[in-house]
């Protein structure tokens, strides 16, 4: 039976960050899979992922989390059956509801293969003094799901965050664990802790649009393309997202200053730079850059924000960075 692990959080939480902590301190001798879903169609955190070592599976656009939750049966079949993984970690979207993924986990039809331990939902603090996530159905939906609460990017907490995670603590985590991190550095054991929550969700609701072609990966340039938008909606964001094909490099410095002042609330970047791969991370004021060698075989870019935004005048100045 594949140990098995959802990993939640809602935008900007930090769990591609923690899941890729995970994987670099996972025991060397076993095998591990991420099935990881994106409100986006692009799939960056795919690209994000890999060079983890980890057997990979995308669902792209939201999928995960829809009613007849198909998508992610054929995706969950595929890895269960073909990679036989010994541990599987589930990554939703950070707008997707957990019921529908935890009434699958525990379906009859998956108890000889999944052995299904704590449901993790990272958390920033930060996050419980705005309104737009307070007032949120998945984002407290998701923390009530959660065996473990995760307090993550602690080293950016102001004295107001404290307080506010305290009495969040004091007024919905009852007897469930609480832990302080930053950085997404997780210790692995926690993995393995049991599921404790018996909290009933109410049902899960199908928020977002799906594209023409709904499948188990992330975009794919036409033939003779050379790049390619796409477009989500649904619960009040929108993201906007690109692909470049692998010959297109970006100007380091205008690409980092771009997703530095993009207009929106989430910015993230895995793309072709002169040096090698730039990855760029942005949640509000939070930025974080990495640069790795080698070029990637295509660059993505993907941005939301909780109202709509003028794509067009973004994706003028993205092409007037780009030098190839």
């Amino acid at each position: 039976m594949t140990k098995t692990n959802l990993i939640t959080g809602f935008l900007g939480s930090g769990k591609t960050t923690t899941i890729r902590h995970l994987l670099a301190n996972k025991p060397e001798n076993e095998r591990w899979a991420v099935l990881v879903n994106e409100f986006g169609e692009i799939g960056i955190d795919g690209a994000l992922l890999a060079d983890s070592g980890a057997v990979l599976k995308e669902i792209p656009g939201g999928c995960m989390c829809c009613v007849n939750g198909l998508p992610m049966q054929v995706g969950l079949n595929m890895l269960l059956q073909q990679s036989k993984p010994d541990r599987l970690l589930i990554e939703p979207t950070g707008l997707g509801h957990p019921k529908q993924i935890l009434s699958l986990l525990t379906q009859e039809t998956y108890g000889g293969w999944i052995d299904l331990r704590a449901t993790l939902c990272l958390l920033d603090p930060r996050q419980l003094s705005d309104a737009r996530y307070r007032e949120n159905e998945n984002f407290r939906d998701q923390l009530a799901a959660a065996d473990i609460i995760i307090a993550n990017k602690s080293d950016t907490w102001q004295p107001q965050d404290v307080e506010a995670l305290q009495a969040w603590q004091t007024q919905f985590a009852g007897e469930r664990p609480l832990l302080s991190i930053e950085h997404g550095r997780l210790a692995v054991e926690l993995l393995d802790r049991p599921r404790t929550n018996s909290t009933a969700l109410p049902d899960a609701q199908h928020h977002h649009t799906h594209g023409k072609s709904q499948g188990l990966a992330a975009l794919r340039l036409p033939e003779n393309s050379r790049w390619r938008r796409a477009l989500n909606q649904g619960q009040g964001y929108t993201a906007c997202g690109w692909i470049f094909d692998g010959d297109t490099e970006f100007d380091t410095i205008g690409m980092m200053e771009w997703v530095r002042l993009a207009p929106v609330d989430r910015a993230k970047a895995v793309v072709r730079i002169n040096e090698g791969t730039l990855l760029v991370n942005r949640q509000g004021q939070d930025f974080s850059i990495e640069t790795r060698p080698g070029a990637p075989l295509d660059s993505r870019i993907e941005l939301i924000h909780s109202a709509d935004a003028d794509w067009n005048a973004l994706q003028s100045d993205l092409f007037k960075i780009r030098l190839s």
